[in-house]
């Protein structure tokens, strides 16, 4: 199943006590690079989300945004500090029996003090954490790999016609190549019958550079393995798993026949056609660069 390395995934989960919002975009890349940015809070997730991110993207420039807010009312307490307090009102009973003061502390003077009172986070629990960023997780990746697929099969159509044309050109070389050799042929004898002033031609002669001729601009071998990797090309389209690289080596491999044929053609039409090959074949690899 062809997969394109463009994608996009979207997930939120809101309820009282918190919201996950996960979002995922990639581009094309030689190789899988993942980028995630979240809170701080989540850095000691990163690995673990890093691995399960593997099972849902083998290839391509990944963005990963994940924020959290935990909103639930009990997650901050408010402390009172005995000991701290104790010390301030013990300091202020040895201010009155230094200078003889008899100055009373009330309880909501004492509270303004620095660290009687303070506010602390309650201690999270890790695993609940992960949890439900995992949810968040799971739902935008599966969301990116249906854009990922969708795009994917419009890459196979453009891909398949494009192979159909390609294959036409191939019938058509096959099928005009025997034709080249034979008007070569009689070109030949006309051209030396005409230097020789319509002298008889030894035909072995002629013959032998028919052959030389046929065996220079014979390419034979070029379509039964342009041939070949079309059919590659179309079996390896419908596996499963990151198939990008290896259509990619494909496609190169069609290149190189199709420069071979161009090469040794003196055929205009032959050229022609070779060059509407490179074109096509062209056009597969710059789609190739798109799939996982």
């Amino acid at each position: 199943m062809i997969k394109s390395m463009t994608g996009f995934g979207h997930s939120e989960i809101v309820n009282e006590d918190y919201k996950v919002t996960v979002e995922l975009k990639s581009v094309n890349h030689k190789y899988s690079d993942i980028t995630i940015k979240m809170p701080r809070k989540l850095n000691q997730f990163e690995v673990t989300i890093r691995n399960l991110l593997k099972d849902y993207i083998k290839r391509g420039k990944v963005d990963v945004y994940i924020t959290y807010e935990d909103l639930a009312a009990s997650n901050v307490t408010v402390k009172y500090n005995k000991d701290i307090a104790a010390s301030y009102l013990n300091g202020l009973k040895q201010i009155n029996e230094d200078f003889g003061l008899n100055v009373e502390c009330p309880a909501t003077v004492l509270s303004r003090y620095p660290e009687v009172f303070t506010l602390e986070e309650t201690a999270s629990d890790d695993s609940l954490i992960y949890g439900r960023v995992e949810e968040a997780l799971k739902k935008a990746a599966a969301t990116f790999v249906n854009t990922r697929i969708e795009e994917g099969s419009n890459l196979k159509r453009d891909i398949l016609a494009k192979l159909d044309i390609i294959e036409k050109d191939v019938e058509f070389i096959v099928e005009r190549s025997p034709q080249v050799v034979n008007e070569y042929r009689s070109k030949l004898k006309a051209k030396v019958e005409q230097l020789l002033d319509n002298t008889t031609v030894d035909e072995s002669v002629l013959a032998t550079e028919i052959i030389v001729y046929a065996d220079k601009m014979c390419v034979d071998e070029e379509m039964v393995r342009l041939r070949s990797h079309i059919t590659a090309m179309r079996a390896a389209i419908d596996e499963e798993g990151s198939i990008g690289r290896k259509l990619d080596f494909i496609a190169q491999e069609l290149n190189r026949e199709a420069n071979t044929t161009l090469s040794k053609s003196s055929d205009i039409s032959i050229s022609n056609t070779a060059i509407e090959l490179k074109t096509e074949i062209e056009k597969i690899r710059e789609q190739i660069q798109n799939i996982e």
